[in-house]
């Protein structure tokens, strides 16, 4: 299978960044550029700007052009509730470390309204940056009744809201926890941490129209590689 244009460009720009190439405050190509350089069309080029900006690696400013971002990587925690997100939750390269059906009570995430017998997929990924240095664990849980199909996926790449957009379930609304605790040793080993060092947990629930739980699921993320932020635009 090929790969989409976009992502093709975007690996490009994030491999010249995290080697140098391209250093902080370095100007990227404009749409426009990107347009004619890569022979795309101009969405294929706003969506690569995009995703790097989303991604953290670039600061986007109106009428000034898209720029080299320097220290942490920041995540907008708007993208955790967006029902219309097509891309990954926490960008960058991702592995499946399992995917299981197992009872809702061994979940290892809360799912009220769900009875402790009834079977859920179980999803846990890791999430690593250009240098391979793990950046966040994900785990989600969603009810097997509500997509039995879901292991037929590309899970590496999957995003749970866009998945529910194309099979139909109908999402009708996320929120979003901020829990502090502290790492146990699993989580720690897997983001090479210290246990015991306070972390955030992004939780995440997500309910159908009818009131139903659609999914549970839970980042935590290596707080010095990312850094947390919500944007709000001011009308002039």
């Amino acid at each position: 299978m090929a790969v989409p244009a976009y992502l093709r460009i975007r690996a490009e720009l994030e491999q010249r960044i995290q080697s140098g190439a391209l250093p902080p405050g370095s100007r990227l190509p404009t749409e426009a550029e990107l347009q004619q350089q890569y022979s795309v069309g101009r969405a294929t080029a706003q969506r690569v700007l995009s995703e790097l900006a989303q991604a953290g690696l670039v600061r986007r400013h109106r009428r000034r052009g898209t720029f080299v971002a320097d220290g942490p990587r920041q995540e907008d925690l708007l993208r955790l509730v967006n029902p219309l997100l097509r891309g990954p939750e926490v960008p960058g390269p991702h592995a499946v470390e399992s995917a299981l059906v197992i009872p809702a009570r061994d979940a290892d995430v809360e799912l009220p309204g769900v009875a402790d017998d009834d079977p859920v997929h179980q999803l846990r990924r890791l999430k690593f940056d250009l240098q391979d240095n793990p950046t966040s664990v994900e785990l989600s849980a969603i009810p097997f009744s509500l997509a039995p199909r879901l292991a037929d996926e590309d899970l590496v790449h999957l995003t749970v809201h866009d998945y529910f957009a194309r099979t139909g379930i109908p999402a009708a609304k996320s929120r979003v926890y901020l829990d502090p605790v502290a790492l146990d040793a699993e989580n720690a080993a897997r983001l090479r941490l210290p246990a015991g060092q306070p972390v955030i947990r992004l939780r995440r629930l997500t309910w159908l129209v009818d009131g139903r739980l659609a999914e549970a699921m839970w980042h935590i993320l290596r707080p010095d590689l990312v850094e947390f932020f919500l944007e709000q635009t001011l009308p002039s």
